[in-house]
């Protein structure tokens, strides 16, 4: 039972991710945020950050 509460906890730090890999901290940056602190704040985070500046 545990192992599989474990990796739902994962594949949401994991769909959290793909949703914020254009914004400022990039995928990787709120994959271990939603790792480190829940998916529920690493959605916040994303939510709440900007969008990539698009380079010119």
């Amino acid at each position: 039972m545990h192992i599989i509460l474990i990796a739902i906890y994962i594949f949401a730090a994991l769909l959290i991710a793909l949703v914020g890999r254009n914004r400022k901290m990039g995928a990787w940056g709120y994959f271990f945020a939603s790792l480190l602190l829940t998916p529920v704040i690493g959605l916040l985070l994303v939510l709440a950050s900007d969008s990539r500046a698009k380079e010119e």
